[in-house]
């Protein structure tokens, strides 16, 4: 069976603002690749959000947006909390390595769910969401990018800090 246009358009989307290379520049899995616990930890102030939290935080909505598209209940996500999720200020390469892992596996989750979709379902709204699922997809393509630049500024602004 082929795939409708529509949908290709939207798994090329979350493809190129996740981890295809696209003419735009980093997406958000190349926005963390090599990335260390320290640089992932440090705030550029102690109110302000890290890299790793970011990488929870993309992860959760990867999730919220599945169920949204999919009209599944409520399950546990595995992080304790909802939307923001604080990390360990002195983390260890295996701690950032699963948050990583699950980063990559509620993405993997919503391509699957998004591949699913029978084009006629892209326009209509799920559940008593407001959102249609296109929109919700689109939404995450833009989340993705959005963190993925907030991502780069906050790799540069602390090896600014470090004096590299």
């Amino acid at each position: 069976m082929r795939t409708p246009p529509e949908l290709l358009i939207l798994l090329d989307g979350l493809a190129e603002g996740f981890d295809r290379r696209s003419w735009h520049g980093t997406n958000l899995h190349g926005s963390i690749r090599g990335l260390g616990t320290e640089e992932a930890a440090w705030r550029p102030r102690p109110t302000r959000h890290n890299i790793w939290e970011l990488i929870g935080h993309t992860a959760y909505w990867k999730y919220a947006a599945t169920r949204r598209i999919t009209g599944a209940t409520r399950r546990s996500f595995p992080l304790k909390g909802s939307d923001w999720f604080r990390r360990p200020q002195l983390g260890t390469k295996l701690e950032l390595a699963a948050d990583i892992a699950l980063l990559r596996a509620c993405h993997r989750k919503l391509v699957e769910a998004v591949r699913a979709i029978p084009a006629h379902r892209l326009a209509k709204r799920q559940g008593r969401t407001r959102y249609t699922c296109a929109e919700v997809i689109r939404g995450i393509i833009a989340h993705d990018l959005y963190h993925a630049g907030q991502i780069q500024l906050l790799k540069r602004m602390y090896r600014d800090h470090q004096g590299v």
